[in-house]
């Protein structure tokens, strides 16, 4: 038998142990005057009263002879408990004794006093088993090592490193202090479907699955984008979603296929002032969540309290790289990104997956904080074309530390230019590039009862894992883990 099974044994037999001296295991209610913030924050008026109960998980136990030690854990702060076997009910003290162990969740009741040393603690004068725990947590100071089970166990993970339990913490700050800044400003969440029948609103392979109930294939959506605008045609000024989208594509540190993603319209509005209300954004979030502007990522050291500046797609491409993306072809820039050793997929290969493998080149050398502007046509279907040059659209990408965290653009709205665009996609996806975008005649039909100018904009947790510091998948609390064996 392994050292597990007999510890696994010996907690069952604890179990049997608790039921004899009448208490049940695992009971339903618990009593609870205070929680363990309060009794911190409370102690000197609290010490006036007789007793007073708390709850929390065992984190610690250290016995001395007739006084046993321990820390409880309720999810809002430890607190240190004392039982004194001469100064309770002996039998009381015995059961602790012989079965509480560390994981363990109990009920102390008792008086609030200050130690020798200065800490605050329960003199425990009765307890109640509220969870009996039969695996034992990892060791305090090595939890667990392996990063694979520390993410496909992210619960013990949580329990044993204070540091993973404040970034689930900070990941709920994010997005609620980006729901709070958009009702400020006025926007009204929606939430809209995830089974399409078209997977529409970016450049991306969907996964399908299929509708028992109407015995037809469907898609997990890869953005909410078309339903939002035609919210936009019914009459709304500015909505936002913020939910869950699906890529079927490659994972990295950048990149999953499983992710919260945030998007909102406005209507009457253009990407100009997008911008204005984008970096007002970040920098709300960021301040809110993490209470500061001074980040270091990825090697970077990015300050969203500086100047966001502006950096010029066709520009930058051609300064990094020679390539003037309006005078190329295909041949060139495959050339290029082999002499540039970088990797790109060839299944489904054309000028715009090559164009934007050279970018994704460049980019990786933009600390930012800034925008990415001046965008060709044909590298975004749904933005709008700029009335000064209809060779680009006007579409900004926000960019931290080499990579792109969010992307806005003035929406196209013209039915006959989107109906264009997505033909020209749909001949790349027969040409075998699964990312381009599916041909939606019905959003199309919706446009055609017209849509006001909008400015749409859309953030994943991406940011949220570069303000981190850390992979996106290890910034998720429970991210996708390959089934074991």
């Amino acid at each position: 038998m392994s050292s597990f099974e007999e510890l696994r044994k010996t907690r069952i037999e604890k179990i049997k142990l608790l039921e004899k001296a009448g208490m049940e295991p695992y009971p339903s209610i618990s009593k609870k005057d205070y929680s363990i913030s309060e009794a911190v924050s409370d102690f000197e008026v609290l010490t006036k009263k007789k007793n007073i109960s708390l709850v929390g998980r065992i984190m610690a136990i250290r016995g001395q002879g007739g006084l046993i030690f321990l820390n409880i854990n309720d999810g809002t702060g430890v607190f240190q408990g004392l039982l004194k076997k001469d100064e309770m009910d002996e039998k009381v003290f015995d059961l602790f004794q012989n079965t509480i162990d560390i994981g363990d969740f109990i009920e102390v009741n008792g008086k609030l006093f200050i130690t020798k040393r200065g800490e605050k603690t329960l003199q425990v004068v009765d307890w109640k088993i509220l969870t009996k725990s039969l695996r034992p947590l990892p060791e305090k100071w090595h939890g667990i090592a392996d990063v694979e089970e520390k993410l496909r166990k992210r619960y013990l993970d949580i329990i044993c490193n204070p540091e993973i339990k404040e970034m689930v913490e900070k990941r709920a700050k994010f997005f609620s202090s980006m729901r709070n800044f958009l009702v400020s400003k006025g926007f009204m969440e929606v939430d809209t479907p995830i089974l399409e029948n078209t997977a529409g609103g970016a450049e991306a392979k969907p996964f399908v699955t299929h509708y028992n109930a109407y015995d037809a294939d469907v898609y997990l959506r890869i953005s909410p984008e078309l339903w939002l605008k035609r919210l936009m045609v019914a009459g709304f000024s500015k909505v936002y979603e913020i939910g869950r989208v699906f890529r079927n594509e490659g994972a990295d540190s950048e990149h999953l296929q499983d992710y919260t993603h945030m998007e909102f319209y406005w209507a009457y509005a253009d990407y100009n002032m997008g911008m204005e209300l984008v970096e007002e954004m970040y920098k709300y979030i960021a301040k809110e969540t993490f209470g500061t502007l001074k980040f270091k990522i990825k090697g970077f050291d990015v300050d969203l309290g500086s100047k966001w500046k502006k950096y010029d797609y066709t520009e930058i491409i051609k300064e990094k790289t020679g390539i003037d993306i309006f005078k190329t072809d295909i041949k060139e820039v495959e050339k290029k990104l082999q002499n540039l050793k970088v990797e790109y997929d060839k299944k489904g290969f054309n000028l715009n997956r090559a164009v934007d493998s050279l970018w994704k080149y460049c980019r990786k050398q933009i600390g930012g904080p800034g925008f990415l502007v001046n965008v060709p046509v044909m590298m975004e279907p749904l933005a709008k074309r700029m009335s000064k040059n209809k060779n680009l659209v006007e579409r900004f990408q926000v960019i931290l530390a080499g990579s792109e965290n969010g992307k806005g653009f003035s929406e196209l709205n013209d039915p006959i230019d989107q109906m264009e665009r997505f033909v020209e996609q749909a001949k790349l996806r027969e040409e075998g590039d699964e990312e381009a975008q599916m041909m939606d005649g019905e959003f199309v039909e919706a446009l055609e009862y017209g849509m006001p100018p909008t400015f749409g904009f859309g953030l994943s947790e991406r940011l949220f894992s570069f303000l981190m510091d850390k992979p996106v998948r290890e910034s998720q609390i429970f991210p996708f883990m390959r089934p074991k064996g």
